[in-house]
Order: C-alpha cells, then sequence, then structure tokens
C-alpha cells in the first residue's frame, strides 16, 4: 500500500526535552512494557444494517481500485451536518466553535487547497518510547478495555512542538502527552439502532490503547490536513490526551478483516485494505463510515456491521450505528 496512512512515516531522533512542568510523564524516556492483553473468546452477534437499509456489504471479488496511490487527499472543512448523516461529512452532536489547531496552512495544501498531499507534509520530530498498559476483556455482554492511552505499539513524537521542529511553524501544539486512566466499556454484542446518532469529538479507542477522535479540529477544519501530527499520525490536546484522527501510519496490518479498534457503540474498526492496491474509500461506505464483511473477532471470523478506517476523509466514525457510551472521564 501507499505511504499515506498504511506504511510508517520516518520521524528525526532528537535529544528529549521536558515538555511541561505539570506533565512529569510527559518526558519519560524507557522500554515499553504492556499488561497482558486478555481477551476472551466469544461468538458475537450483530443487526447488519446493510439486510434492510441499503448499507453495503463488502464485495470480496471486485475490484475497489487504488484512488489515493498518489497521496493527494481531499480536503474535508467544515463537511459536517447537525440534524441528520451524510455520506462523506461527520454527522456531529454540536457545531465546531473554533480555537486550537493549526496557525497556518501548510505548503502541503495543493489544488487551490481542495486536496493535500500527505507526502509533502511534515511531521512532528522525536522518538520517545513509552509505558504503554492496556487490556481488553469481555464481562457478560460488555467489552471492557483499559488503558493508559500511551501507545503500546509505537512511538510518539516530542510534544510541545519544539521551536527547533519544522512543525513549529505550522503548528505549534503546547500540549504534553500523558499517561490517562481510561475504562471503556462497550456493548460487546453491539445492534444498530432505528436511525444513526451524532458523534461528540471521542469516537472510540484503538487497539495501540491510543483513543480515536472524530475528524476535525476545534474549528472544524480537517484535522488530518491542518494539524502537524507526529510520524505516527498522533498529537496531545489539551488535557495531554495522545489521540489520532486519521489512520495511523503505524498500524501495519489494515486488512478489512482486521480489528483495529472499537468505535464508542462497541461496533469493530477495521482498515480499508480488501487487497494490494484494493482499496476501500469512503464512497464505498455506509453514511456513517462503515460496511458488513467478514471479520476476525475475539477469534472467532464473523459476518457482522463495522466501521472502516480510510485514507481519505472523514476517515473513521462519521456517526454511531449503536448506541454509543460517552468516552471515559466526560459527563
Amino acid at each position: 500500500m501507499t505511504r499515506l496512512r498504511l506504511a510508517a512515516a520516518a520521524v528525526v531522533v532528537v535529544a528529549l526535552v521536558a515538555c511541561s512542568s505539570s506533565s512529569p510523564n510527559a518526558s519519560r524516556e524507557g522500554t515499553t512494557t504492556t499488561t497482558p492483553t486478555t481477551t476472551t473468546t466469544t461468538t458475537t452477534t450483530a443487526s447488519n444494517p446493510g439486510d434492510s437499509d441499503g448499507t453495503p456489504v463488502l464485495d470480496a471479488g471486485k475490484n475497489y481500485g487504488d484512488q489515493y496511490a498518489d497521496g493527494i487527499l481531499p480536503v474535508g472543512d467544515n463537511k459536517y451536518t447537525t440534524d441528520a448523516p451524510k455520506q462523506g461529512s461527520v454527522f456531529v452532536c454540536r457545531a465546531p466553535i473554533g480555537g486550537g489547531g493549526a496557525m497556518t496552512r501548510g505548503p502541503w495544501f495543493v489544488n487551490d487547497n481542495t486536496e493535500y498531499d500527505i507526502n509533502k507534509k511534515v511531521a512532528v520530530e522525536g522518538i520517545v518510547q513509552w509505558n504503554a498498559s492496556y487490556s481488553m476483556s469481555i464481562d457478560g455482554d460488555t467489552r471492557v478495555i483499559e488503558t493508559n492511552d500511551l501507545p503500546r505499539d509505537h512511538t510518539t513524537g516530542v510534544f510541545p512542538v519544539q521551536p527547533s521542529d519544522p512543525a513549529y511553524q505550522y503548528d505549534r501544539n503546547p500540549n504534553s502527552i500523558a499517561a490517562q486512566s481510561l475504562t471503556y466499556r462497550l456493548d460487546a454484542t453491539p445492534s444498530a439502532g432505528r436511525s444513526p446518532s451524532c458523534v461528540g469529538g471521542e469516537s472510540g479507542v484503538m487497539t495501540t490503547g491510543v483513543a480515536l477522535f472524530d475528524a476535525f479540529d476545534a474549528g472544524g477544519r480537517d484535522a488530518g490536513a491542518w494539524e502537524v501530527q507526529d510520524g505516527c499520525d498522533g498529537h496531545p490536546q489539551i488535557s495531554h490526551e495522545y489521540h489520532y484522527h486519521t489512520l495511523s501510519s503505524c498500524i501495519h496490518d489494515t486488512s478489512v478483516r482486521t480489528v483495529i479498534g472499537f468505535a464508542l457503540d462497541g461496533f469493530p474498526i477495521t482498515g480499508p485494505m480488501v487487497a494490494p492496491h484494493n482499496i476501500l474509500t469512503t464512497a464505498d461506505l455506509d453514511v456513517c463510515h462503515g460496511i458488513t464483511s467478514e471479520i476476525e473477532l475475539d477469534g472467532k471470523t464473523v459476518t457482522m456491521y463495522h466501521y472502516v478506517m480510510t485514507q481519505d476523509f472523514p476517515y473513521s466514525v462519521s456517526c454511531f450505528r449503536g448506541s454509543a457510551t460517552q468516552p471515559p472521564g466526560r459527563p
């Protein structure tokens, strides 16, 4: 697959500096350790929206193409709705109010700023290893994921962004990364509701242990295009929570069969690859960015509805098909 979000991006090793006096963990280096993952195998059943309302079902024999092989992606600024879901937009619970994010448009914007070239986009420098903690288990009908939000499968860049970092001229993210204490209690047997519901910023959690946010910065701009993330496509917000907006290039198995995360409604999230150079895009998915197909879940092969992380906007969950729980620590 192409560089885009599907292969690891190079990062520059720099001397680690203290990020913030209020975040002592942010500058800690050391060998990444992860608590053992305990996953109880269970037969998962779920209603498939595609069975009744036209949500697409994967055609394993179809060549969906490789539309973004050149790395040129559409910019999704302000592509949101507040009243009903729409394919290619995010159904948000509240319109963005502005504030924060990148200071200026980077030189990777092309074609009258309607697209951006991911291969020309800078990344926050540095290689920082973290002591990650992550576990997943099934408790009755509940999937319990506990994580400290530090990536267990990859490193991060140095945050806050340093003045010496080329990224600083575009995005001076002042936030540091710090361990969180997050427990997600998700529906282990999710089913679709009568109608999709809105997304309120955070949309799920990835199996790397990192939180997944929706496609926007605080001002409703395409975060994948505007904000400068590190080489694994993550960065911290004001409460020091490291997160992704897009498909991390450090997630290497991006098969449409492989579960790489879970949305807050319990439905799995997979990658977009059907086969080499055969990659799903937003146009192939439903209004919530999902499809029905065969996936590997909890040690079993099941056919069910799931979300897909794509290379193009809106990248991931754009509304919830099931009943979503609130993110940990949020009212």
